[in-house]
């Protein structure tokens, strides 16, 4: 049974006991990422993320690493448009050093200036990497066409004038700033003892003050085209249609959609792009919700002489799908997704993380039978008509390798 605890100061604790378990899951859940940075300096959360691993509280990197590793553990972290994550795995003895490690890495980091010099040089290597990986760079595209200046806009990495200027104090200032007791969400499962967990919470980040973090700057679907005409073999498009936030009412009846038009090797898409046309060799559809806004999307890659029948069709496919959706389809999308759900929550991470998504839309955590009930809620007429609101509002469409024009 999982419990939720929340520390005087703001911080949260989610806990969710698996007494056959061998393992544990732990983590840092910071609701905060690049969307909060300041213009000018994108890519520093994902800097800070990459820095504190350099060293932390009289360990250097190696000796961190080591540290887990002794006990046959793994620890590592991920940044992303609204959240940043520490997360270790470990045998259940062994939790609480992996906590201990976690909380010296955002409390207590050398943020070493040498080594902030270097770490710059790789991450401008990864920023490189994403930019030679159109499958990658295509999403960053779809971002800035649906949601142009704003800050929701701006890729995790940053670009290269940002990340060169970044320092040390901008690298202080984000964790200081930024990771407020409000934001944070300590989220462990496994063979773990609820009660150790929390004394070790209350130790490790019980005296954070509880000052506000700043408020995040609303963001709105606006629409519009990024084109990138580099050369290239395969035109990669993206096509995005306004969604839904993450706690909408809705959300449930989109995602059902969204994995019926293009979720798997049977959806509409897939059949009639690839298998009956052999338009396009990579095809599907997903739906991304965040606190404010969200988007339904369709990626594609295609030659580029057939790129714009390729993507013509795929809206064609999803505007019919919103007038013929099958009964057949919505339980198969159904299927689909229930199990996706269960299988995630065998594994003390997926528990662990997915108390951690809980806690961010909806203040609390969500059973399975919840989750469950939720898919098992939505007819054929709401799957359509969570579709047909796309219709509605405005799109956007991103492309590599050739240039398209938004149809009406």
């Amino acid at each position: 049974m999982a419990e939720l605890t929340r520390l005087a100061n703001g911080v949260t604790v989610a806990i969710d006991t698996m007494p056959n378990a061998q393992s544990a899951a732990i983590g840092l859940h910071a609701f905060v990422g690049s969307r909060s940075e300041a213009a000018g300096k994108g890519g520093l959360a994902h800097l800070v993320e990459h820095m504190v691993f350099k060293g932390a509280r009289g360990r250097d990197a190696r000796a961190i690493a080591e540290a887990i590793e002794d006990v046959g553990g793994s620890l590592n972290a991920w940044t992303a448009r609204d959240q940043t994550a520490f997360h270790a795995r470990t045998l259940a003895p062994d939790v609480g050093l992996a906590l201990e490690l976690i909380a010296d890495l955002v409390r207590a980091p050398k943020l070493d200036e040498a080594e902030l010099e270097r770490e710059k040089l790789v991450i401008l290597s990864e920023l490189g990497e994403c930019l030679d990986a159109p499958d990658d760079l295509i999403h960053d595209h779809l971002f800035i066409a649906a949601f142009g200046d704003q800050p929701l806009a701006r890729p995790v990495l940053g670009s290269e004038p940002s990340i060169r200027g970044l320092t040390r104090s901008d690298c202080v200032a984000w964790l200081e700033g930024q990771f407020r007791p409000e934001r944070l969400v300590i989220s462990a499962a496994g063979k773990v003892d609820a009660g150790h967990i929390l004394l070790l919470a209350e130790a490790l980040f019980g005296d954070l003050e509880a000052t506000p973090a700043p408020l995040l700057d609303s963001a709105r679907f606006s629409g519009g085209i990024k084109s990138d005409r580099r050369a290239a073999e395969q035109t990669h498009l993206a096509l995005a249609y306004e969604g839904v936030p993450a706690s909408h009412p809705t959300a449930p009846a989109l995602s059902l959609f969204a994995q019926a038009v293009g979720g798997g090797m049977s959806s509409r898409l897939f059949q009639e792009l690839r298998e009956e046309r052999g338009l396009a060799y990579s095809i599907y559809a997903w739906t991304q919700g965040f606190a404010d806004t969200g988007l339904f999307a369709v990626n594609l890659s295609a030659d580029k002489a057939r790129a714009a029948e390729a993507m013509a069709l795929a809206r064609d496919t999803v505007e019919q799908a919103v007038a013929e959706l099958t009964e057949a389809e919505l339980n198969r999308a159904r299927a689909q997704l229930e199990a996706s759900i269960l299988m995630a929550l065998e594994t003390p991470q997926g528990r662990a993380d997915s108390m951690a998504r809980s806690i961010e839309i909806f203040g609390r955590i969500m059973t399975s039978d919840e989750m469950l009930a939720e898919l098992r809620a939505v007819d054929v007429s709401s799957a359509r008509a969570a579709g047909g609101n796309l219709l509605n509002g405005p799109r956007a469409l991103a492309s590599i390798g050739g240039k398209l024009a938004l149809a009406a």
